[in-house]
């Protein structure tokens, strides 16, 4: 045999190059033939095996599923496979959202020193960022020409008032009164107390300072002046906050903020104070969506005794919407497969049937059903994805063999 094979190979390279050629040419065409009809036949046993596996899963002893979806089981495979049930019911849902939130000042108690004068701030008596400052507290001392000037007015006023008030002469009314209760007046509106009005008119002499006092208590957030300095009339000197009251801004998520009223309960929790939690209440929800984070912001109000909230905390916020009578079943009966939400539904006589539903909110162990229930349906609650994927075997596997049919060429045949 390999004396006959070298003799033919002698004899083909004898030929000429162009017969050498052809000959190649007719031995790769009937190579490709071979090999064709080789994997014809073997997606033919594939398609086969398929449709044979079809056949065998059918007649397998256990569930059975219909063109519908539905799957049907005995008593004792229900048993088997550990197939619970729940109902569809009108329940009592209370949502809770879990969220974070950082605590700021109340901007309502919020207050700021500015003199309504200018002058010099000669003394502080409050003097660094952080200090408890109590109402009516005194602040600054403050020199300034113009009330200097304004006191030796009050003064000369006052003795026109005594010289006029003692005359005899028919016909010279009391005016200068007027005088006085106008110079009085003014030191008013620049926040100059009436002890110290009256304490110049005692004396008779100009004071060189006034005291500015505190209009609120709170602590000092800002402070802006320092001594001897120069300040203008209207010049924010010191920033107040009362921090007996404090807010908590928490970030809403899109899904979260229609569970979220005004007036919905919230429980506080800061990392940095252990075994301690606070109550507070939604205020107000801003109209206004962050555009970089897609976050809405609720504004809660907690008390804060002892002041242990500071501004610029993190905390942990859960809140609570009203609660309501709504449609739900155990959020367990439940699939999620991506495109569409089941439940599937006891029909009697070991018949359960997927139903399509459309979800509301989830609180505890219950989920809101819009629609695709009623109550009183039996739902399964356990080996669901095992129905599902037994009601579905059959389409898949139809389409796996559809797939690989269409994967043939048109117009060859085995």
């Amino acid at each position: 045999m390999k004396r006959q094979l070298n003799s033919g190979l002698r004899r083909v390279s004898n030929l000429p190059l162009r017969r050498r050629a052809v000959i190649a040419a007719i031995a790769l065409l009937l190579l490709a033939v071979v090999v064709f009809f080789v994997l014809r036949n073997g997606d033919d046993s594939v398609e086969a095996g398929a449709m044979e596996d079809v056949s065998v899963m059918s007649d397998m002893p256990g569930m059975s599923g219909s063109s519908d979806g539905s799957v049907a089981l005995t008593s004792e495979q229900a048993r088997t496979f550990g197939v619970t049930y729940g109902t569809a019911d009108y329940r009592t849902l209370s949502h809770q959202v879990r969220t974070v939130g950082i605590v700021a000042v109340d901007e309502r108690r919020t207050a700021q020193i500015a003199p309504k004068i200018g002058g010099f701030a000669e003394r502080l008596y409050v003097n660094f960022t952080g200090q408890q400052v109590q109402r009516g507290q005194p602040v600054l001392e403050l020199y300034s020409p113009e009330l200097i000037a304004a006191q030796q007015e009050l003064l000369a006023a006052a003795q026109i008032d005594r010289a006029v008030g003692g005359s005899n002469v028919p016909g010279v009314t009391s005016t200068n009164v007027d005088l006085v209760r106008a110079a009085r007046r003014r030191f008013a509106l620049w926040d100059i107390s009436a002890a110290q009005v009256s304490e110049i008119l005692r004396t008779g002499r100009p004071r060189r300072t006034f005291t500015i006092y505190s209009p609120a208590s709170g602590v000092v957030l800002e402070k802006r002046v320092v001594a001897g300095q120069s300040v203008m009339a209207g010049e924010t000197l010191f920033r107040l906050a009362d921090m007996s009251q404090v807010w908590i801004e928490a970030e809403l998520r899109g899904a979260d903020a229609g569970l979220v009223r005004v007036g919905s309960g919230a429980d506080i929790e800061v990392a940095g104070v252990q075994g301690r939690s606070w109550k507070g209440r939604v205020e107000y929800i801003y109209p206004t969506v962050d555009s970089v984070a897609r976050t809405l912001r609720a504004r809660i109000v907690v008390s804060n005794p002892g002041q242990i909230l500071k501004p610029g905390m993190y905390a942990t916020v859960r809140l609570s919407s009203p609660s309501r009578s709504t449609l739900t079943v155990p959020s367990s009966a439940v699939i999620s497969t991506g495109e569409r939400n089941l439940v599937f539904v006891d029909m009697g006589k070991g018949m359960l049937m997927p139903h399509d539903v459309r979800l509301g909110g989830t609180a505890g162990e219950y989920t809101e059903i819009l629609s695709g229930l009623e109550a009183g349906q039996r739902v399964v609650t356990s080996a669901q994805f095992l129905l599902e994927s037994e009601s579905n075997v059959g389409e898949v596997m139809r389409g796996m063999i559809g797939q690989s049919g269409s994967a043939a060429m048109p117009g060859m045949k085995p």
